[in-house]
């Protein structure tokens, strides 16, 4: 009987990937994984313990391409807002991999040093102890909730259009805005989120 082939951390992720962007999240299973790589399910135990190891193996994967490396020059706002848009950009191939993100950011090399990478501009910038851990965090909420919104539920999509079309004499507001929303792509979206962010931790509250 011919010896099983190895497989890499890199095969794996790539197939675990596979699966998730074809079939979504949910899909994601030991025994779809070993049939995208033509193995058995559990051949793979022979390289990663449980489903929680895979997921951190596609998190790195999708994220392995960021450049980590703080912009040299401009102000920390346009540096920091530089390496959240580099992270929405490779996230923003795989969506359905966000809910991910949260949950194995701790274990991903490149997420570590993209945090280090962010922490060291706000600690030049002057941001210190509990400023910085809060702004830090906020930008984590902001990037992965608006990436998430801009894939799971775009101003273009059907739910803008509904609440578009509520009566004014009830949802006045909401209608209007949902009506001005349909205008508004999603790097104007997503920028203009980021900027309205940045300049709010800007002010110091001391």
């Amino acid at each position: 009987m011919p010896r099983p082939r190895s497989l890499t951390p890199a095969q794996l992720a790539s197939a675990a990937l596979a699966v998730i962007d074809r079939d979504g999240l949910p899909a994601l299973t030991m025994r779809a994984v070993a049939a995208e790589l033509g193995t058995s399910p559990m051949a793979l135990y022979r390289y990663v313990a449980d489903r929680d190891e895979l997921e951190a193996l596609v998190v790195e994967e999708v994220l392995s391409t960021v450049d980590t490396a703080p912009a040299a020059d401009g102000s920390w706002p346009d540096r920091v807002g530089v390496m959240v848009r580099r992270m929405r950009l490779a996230v923003g191939r795989h969506p359905a991999v966000v809910p991910l993100l949260p949950v194995h950011r701790h274990r991903s090399p490149t997420v570590l040093r993209w945090t280090e990478g962010v922490l060291g501009v706000l600690a030049e910038a002057g941001f210190v102890g509990t400023r910085r851990v809060v702004a830090l965090r906020a930008l984590l909420a902001y990037a992965v909730g608006a990436i998430q919104l801009e894939h799971l539920g775009p101003l273009s999509g059907p739910g803008t259009t509904t609440m578009a079309a509520l009566p004014v004499g009830e949802f006045p507001h909401l209608a209007a805005t949902a009506a001005d929303a349909r205008r508004v792509g999603p790097d104007e979206e997503f920028g203009g989120g980021l900027d309205v962010l940045l300049r709010g931790l800007a002010v110091d509250p001391d």
